[in-house]
């Protein structure tokens, strides 16, 4: 039997469209940080491909180890911690084709950041769900990797005290890619990801972690 979808839960008896055999990667420019693939392309074999080049999708798409797919992310609207950053999914998809009520194959935006001026079909088929066609293509911009990371856990007596510490680490000087407030324990816990070059990435997090 097919895996479950990752990205929804229909009702029981309702009727889906399986976009899963949709899948690979149509073109891929490393030197544009460029890619555009297939809906139905698990988002885990585009990570793979990216990574062979030393690029990655900087809004940590949620679900891929679980079989997330490339349309599934754009049409829930799924970002993980690194859109602190970077911006969530929107801000990395720049052209989309689609099929409308009537069957017909629509493109919008292009397989260029800077590709033509009107309307940002891209960005408004993000956490769509469907409503407005059938996406099957998209193109995305994508981010060197970097060299390193490390994710630290900084233990909060509460939530007001974690978020006096959130607040404090994004307001200095290093960066912080990522950050996630962990609750339901004894006690809520930052988990704050850096990334930079060894070794200034570890005593730039051990630093933070004492002011904060």
């Amino acid at each position: 039997p097919a895996p479950e979808p990752a990205l929804s839960r229909p009702d029981e008896g309702v009727d889906l469209l399986d976009l899963r055999g949709l899948s690979g990667m149509v073109e891929y420019e490393p030197d544009e940080y460029t890619f555009t693939a297939l809906a139905g392309t698990p988002v885990a074999t585009v990570q793979a491909e990216l990574a062979k080049h030393g690029q990655y999708l900087p809004f940590d798409p949620p679900l891929a180890a679980e079989g997330a797919t490339l349309g599934g992310t754009v049409a829930a609207g799924m970002s993980g911690a690194g859109r602190m950053r970077y911006g969530g999914v929107r801000d990395f998809v720049v052209g989309v084709r689609w099929v409308d009520g009537t069957g017909e194959i629509i493109r919008g935006g292009g397989k260029v950041v800077k590709n033509a001026a009107g309307f940002d079909f891209p960005k408004l088929f993000v956490g769509s769900l469907g409503r407005l066609g059938v996406l099957v293509e998209m193109t995305f911009k994508v981010f060197p990797a970097p060299v390193a990371r490390v994710t630290c856990g900084i233990d909060c007596r509460d939530l007001n005290d974690a978020v006096e510490r959130m607040n404090f680490l994004c307001n200095q000087s290093w960066e912080v890619e990522a950050m996630e407030l962990r609750v339901g324990g004894e006690a809520p816990q930052l988990l704050v990801r850096f990334m930079g070059d060894e070794p200034a990435l570890t005593k730039r997090a051990e630093l933070a972690i004492e002011q904060s």
